[in-house]
């Protein structure tokens, strides 16, 4: 079967699913953590490999950047290839002080100012949640490896690039504690389709410290975070 953005046979599509947003990362990622990995997408250079994680079988696919194209990707595997959860792993700019470059950081959910959930399903809804049950396993499997792990509210922004930006009003009113891209449509599909989703970013940049990160940093440097990912999904039964 092939969907218009997606070329993989069903039965090559894991239940379980990794989502970097970048290709280079799912390549990287099949490359150095599965075995018998196998390349099962490259539409459009959005990159997918299946291959097996201590012996389940997991696949990596990447989302591509941004709210829609995270809402095609994730709507199309839950709802064409009978995926059961995803795990978006990526990166996130801190808001607050509290969160500092290289932390990881569970997000529990997302607020948006997107119309992306009134069109894809006629929700109203602005803030939407990561599967309670799934977060649980990740938080345990990061005391399993002594990982420290923050959690919180993320910021789906439809624009990287902004000239203006109330960050004190996401702060203090929408609780947001650091701001990504592709989250609230990952939740918003999950529900929406009765799946599984959450999202485990790391922060790769500072709007309090200045700091950040340097693009092959983002694509190497996150190790923690995917196998933490990598062993939590497993789990899931």
């Amino acid at each position: 079967m092939a969907t218009p953005h997606i070329e993989s046979l069903k039965e090559d599509v894991s239940p379980l699913v990794i989502m970097p947003g970048d290709p280079n990362r799912c390549k990287y990622i099949a490359e150095k953590y599965l075995n018998d990995y196998k390349l099962i997408n490259e539409v459009r250079g959005e990159l997918a490999y299946t291959g097996y994680y201590k012996g389940v079988k997991v696949t990596i696919f990447s989302s591509g950047m941004g709210i829609p194209s995270m809402g095609i990707y994730s709507h199309e595997l839950f709802t064409e290839y009978d995926v059961k959860a995803i795990l978006r792993v990526g990166s996130a700019g801190s808001y607050t002080k509290d969160l500092n470059v290289n932390d990881l950081f569970l997000a529990d959910s997302s607020y948006t100012e997107s119309n992306y959930a009134l069109n894809y399903c006629g929700s109203s809804d602005k803030i939407v949640y990561s599967s309670v049950e799934f977060n649980d396993i990740i938080k345990e499997t990061a005391k399993e490896m002594n990982l420290s792990l923050k959690t919180g509210r993320t910021y789906s922004t439809e624009a990287f690039y902004t000239e203006s930006i109330d960050m004190d009003s996401l702060v203090n009113e929408k609780s947001c504690s650091c701001v990504e891209m592709e989250t609230f449509s990952l939740f918003l599909n999950a529900r929406h389709n009765k799946k599984i989703a959450s999202a485990l970013l790391t922060i790769s940049d500072s709007f309090v410290t200045k700091e950040a990160l340097t693009s092959e940093e983002r694509v190497k440097n996150f190790d923690q975070m995917i196998t933490l990912a990598l062993e939590s999904i497993i789990k899931i039964k």
